[in-house]
Formats: structure tokens, C-alpha cells, sequence
């Protein structure tokens, strides 16, 4: 079992931490790792994007048996998430269908602090 949570400033350089948070698990099936970083750094620009300029970003990364999970949590006042339509604006809203398309379950926590997170299973290389 592996798990650590780091606290990420309200800044552009969050994502990166993010990516580079997932690049120390060393474990992780390759195809797994290059989604993974993708999919942080989507959550994350979007939680910097949405909370307030003083506001802290946290991120949590557990695997648990060969499963990946991770959260970002923000102190922003939460969304219903909406799937993409052919109306939707062409350079933004991605960030929720790469996570659909690319884990195996996610959702959005909204009572406290918002909570975004996604799970991918066979995630370990064996």
C-alpha cells in the first residue's frame, strides 16, 4: 500500500508538482503513469483556475492493492459535473471527459471542501 498527500499553492506551477508527485511512484504501469500525469494536471489547473487566490490545493494519491486512486480537494464552492456537447466551448471543459475516458470510476464530492477524484485499476506492474 502506498499513500501521501501534498498541499499545493493557488499558482501556475501546481500542475507540475502534480505530475511530479506521480512520477515518484515507480510501480505504476507506464500507459498508467503518462494518463495519470495527464489527468492531475487537468484537475489541478482547473481547481487553480476555480479557488480563491489564497486558497490551498490538496492532492492524495493512494494505491490500494493494484489500484491507483487520487483526489484533488480545494476549498472551492463545488460544481455539478457536465459531460461536453458539440456546444461546448472548443478550448475548455476537457479536463472531466479525459478523466471519464481514461479511469475507471471517478465522481465529484461537493458537501465541504470540493473533492474531485478518479481511480484506474491494474495500475502495478506485476
Amino acid at each position: 500500500m502506498y499513500s501521501t498527500l501534498i498541499t499545493l499553492p493557488h499558482a501556475s506551477s501546481s500542475p507540475a508538482s502534480a505530475r511530479q508527485l506521480i512520477d515518484q511512484i515507480d510501480c505504476l504501469r507506464p500507459e498508467v503513469a503518462m494518463n495519470a500525469r495527464l489527468l492531475v494536471s487537468e484537475l489541478v489547473a482547473n481547481a487553480v483556475r476555480h479557488v480563491p487566490r489564497d486558497g490551498e490545493i490538496g492532492m492524495h494519491v493512494s494505491l490500494v492493492g493494484d489500484s491507483l486512486r487520487v483526489e484533488v480537494v480545494d476549498p472551492g464552492n463545488g460544481f455539478v459535473p457536465r459531460a461536453r456537447t458539440s456546444a461546448s466551448p472548443l478550448g475548455s471543459g476537457w479536463g472531466l471527459h479525459l478523466v471519464d475516458e481514461l479511469s475507471d470510476r471517478w465522481g465529484v464530492e461537493s458537501t465541504g471542501p470540493t473533492r474531485v477524484w478518479f481511480e484506474v485499476d491494474g495500475a502495478v506492474e506485476v
